[in-house]
């Protein structure tokens, strides 16, 4: 068996697939006799040298990741910069793999962590140290580049499409007398793919939701204000799905929090929701709801999609096998095969494809009034939130999720001043 250890570690916002990815990641690593390191809250655990010893985690424990939302060791946002800006940091990354034997290091997370992943593999290279790094896909946000889908978006997706039928039920029981407008924010800053999934939720032309508001597409209030209230006049009520990174012409975010950063230095985005219902409220007069869904979206697993985990588990084991095979500086990704009935395989990609490029929306995704999706959008959507993979549930009518043993792995260098 191939010497040394496999450090593994989570970055960006979870999802409710990520700890199956970890738990497929886990099992085909000890297969192989492979001991397997996790960096807590993701690379700030290997700077800071924080590493978790995943073998005193049962079989049991390993097995039920699959089905625990959340993740499991900690994630963060910490994006590195380039290797000249952030030297430091990199050298500090080898420093610690050296000193616990890691020969693989796999980071489960998005475009920037894909970036992270092929900078150390450079470093390393430059160091001659024989390191090989693989990316391994997540974000509900649907945007890496090469990959047809990226494990967590059927689940999130599954849960917006479910989430905006049944609130559209309950606002068109209410609509007579009560709520006329309804606003529900879905993620996405520059990609529409989770506002898109909304569209699944109905497919004749009075079926919610009624608008759904892209990030790929200038918003224009008047003419928002203009639909809103056409569509209740003849249906009776309008349900709206709106993404968090809608735009005006001038190129601000309608939901711009006061210009603040994130740590991944992304403009903070706050409640478009909340925002367009006010506006609604004070332009049109009708009573208006909004829900701001936010973690909940990307946390469910109670009504996570059988192809979403499917997938999640099978780039994990493709994961390991990339590395123990030496395939440096790559990704696994989804290939689809056929739309129907759904077929698909798992391809490797290089990571230079991959890191700091975003997909969105194609244009043939967006209804031509720029407000729905269209039927091929339809056709790449719905078999993503297909099938139900529930979780175990206990005697008080809650889902058994796990809370992992760990164990800390002994420091051996001086302590990193961040």
């Amino acid at each position: 068996m191939p010497e040394g250890n496999l450090l593994y570690a989570q970055s960006g916002g979870v999802t409710a697939v990520i700890n199956a990815t970890a738990s497929a990641v886990l099992q085909a690593a000890r297969a192989r006799k492979i001991r397997v390191l996790a960096a807590r809250n993701g690379i700030l655990g290997a700077l800071r040298e924080d590493l978790i010893d995943t073998s005193s985690l049962t079989a049991a424990e390993v097995k039920a990741l699959a089905h625990t939302p959340g993740g499991a060791f900690g994630s963060c946002r910490l994006k590195l910069k380039s290797l000249a800006d952030d030297r430091a940091k990199y050298e500090r990354l080898l420093e610690v793999f050296r000193a616990h034997d890691v020969r693989w290091f796999l980071y489960n997370g998005g475009n920037d962590s894909a970036d992270t992943a092929l900078k150390v593999s450079q470093l390393a290279a430059e160091f001659g140290y024989p390191l090989t790094c693989v990316g391994v896909p997540k974000t509900v946000d649907n945007d890496l580049a090469v990959t047809d889908c990226c494990p967590g978006f059927g689940s999130a997706a599954k849960y917006t499409a479910v989430s905006v039928r049944e609130c559209a039920l309950d606002v068109a029981a209410m609509a007579e007398t009560s709520t006329k407008v309804f606003v529900y924010e879905a993620m996405g800053r520059h990609a529409g793919w989770l506002a898109a999934a909304a569209g699944l939720a109905g497919n004749g032309k009075n079926d919610a939701p009624h608008l759904i508001l892209f990030p790929e597409r200038v918003f224009d209030e008047a003419d928002f204000m203009a639909r809103v209230d056409a569509v209740v006049k003849r249906v009776g009520y309008c349900v709206v799905v709106a993404s968090e990174g809608i735009r005006r012409a001038d190129g601000s975010f309608v939901a711009d929090a006061g210009g603040g950063k994130d740590s991944f230095g992304h403009t903070q985005l706050g409640g478009v929701a909340s925002h367009l219902a006010g506006r609604v409220k004070d332009v049109l007069g009708y009573k208006v709801h909004w829900a701001l869904p936010d973690y909940l979206q990307r946390s469910a697993r109670h009504l996570a999609s059988k192809t979403d985990l499917e997938h999640a588990l099978a780039v994990g084991r493709a994961a390991v096998e990339c590395a123990l095979a030496g395939q440096n500086a790559v990704m696994p990704v989804i290939v689809r095969d056929a739309d129907a009935p759904y077929r698909w395989h798992v391809d490797i990609a290089p990571l230079a494809q991959i890191a700091n490029r975003e997909k969105t929306m194609p244009k043939g995704f967006i209804r031509k009034d720029g407000h729905g999706i269209t039927a091929a959008a339809r056709t790449y959507l719905s078999p993503l939130i297909a099938g139900e993979s529930f979780p175990p549930y206990v005697r008080d009518g809650l889902p058994d999720y796990v809370t992992p043993n760990m164990q800390a792995v002994r420091r051996k260098l001086p302590a990193w001043r961040e």
